[in-house]
């Protein structure tokens, strides 16, 4: 009697680990890409088999110097950039729904193991054994409903990566397009040992995604 009961209390507690772990990945902020690729901004000579669209008109200043290169701070275009951070609070109203079903889904469990503990004296061996297994049942199926909610969760946030990245590297393609750069990398992770502070753009860059993404919301 005594180790079953004990048994229960253990799967309890694993029970409430794998919550307290799920609970702190989903209301976290959305990870960000450890190894994106870094934005390139092509050459003239780059786009005529790699652009589908319309070419951006250069001005002639702008052709002068084709030689520039530039990098941009990774981390703080992501976290400044206002795309990213509508698609955080998307991602985060998701999370609380997941956390509530991930609530009940425990609250149910843990009052069964109480409901059988207070009942187990006036048990027979027999139903406490077909009690227990129940309770078994029940924990395996807590278990795997988690980790249906934390792949969900996981399939969720790489697509929001992918999305806002996608739609970064395209503007900062054009930036660099535009502004006659020749090259803009990426620095983070540390992809870049030493670079000149005169050539971090992220400033203008930044102005320039969240003044596109504001005129297309």
């Amino acid at each position: 009697m005594k180790n079953s009961t004990q048994l229960i209390v253990n799967a309890v507690l694993v029970v409430a680990v794998a919550v307290l772990f799920y609970l702190h990945f989903a209301s976290g902020k959305p990870a960000k890409p450890a190894a994106s690729p870094a934005p390139v901004a092509a050459t003239p000579a780059d786009t005529a088999a790699t652009e589908p669209e319309p070419e951006v008109a250069l001005t002639p200043a702008v052709l002068a110097d084709t030689n520039k290169v530039a990098y941009v701070e990774t981390n703080r275009l992501l976290e400044e950039y206002q795309g990213m951070k509508d698609a955080s609070k998307r991602l985060e109203a998701k999370a609380r729904g997941w956390e509530a079903q991930n609530k009940k889904l425990v609250t149910s469990f843990q009052t069964a193991v109480q409901q059988y503990q207070q009942k187990a004296e006036g048990m027979s061996a027999e139903q406490r054994a077909a009690t227990e297994q129940q309770l078994q049942a029940q924990q395996m199926k807590v278990g795997q409903e988690q980790e249906r909610l934390q792949r969900q969760a996981q399939e969720e946030q790489g697509k929001l990566n992918e999305q806002v990245m996608g739609r970064v590297n395209k503007q900062i393609e054009k930036y660099g397009k535009t502004n006659g750069y020749r090259l803009i990398l990426a620095t983070g992770a540390g992809n870049i040992a030493y670079g000149r502070k005169d050539l971090d753009i992220t400033t203008p860059v930044l102005k320039y995604l969240n003044s596109e993404y504001g005129g297309k919301k």
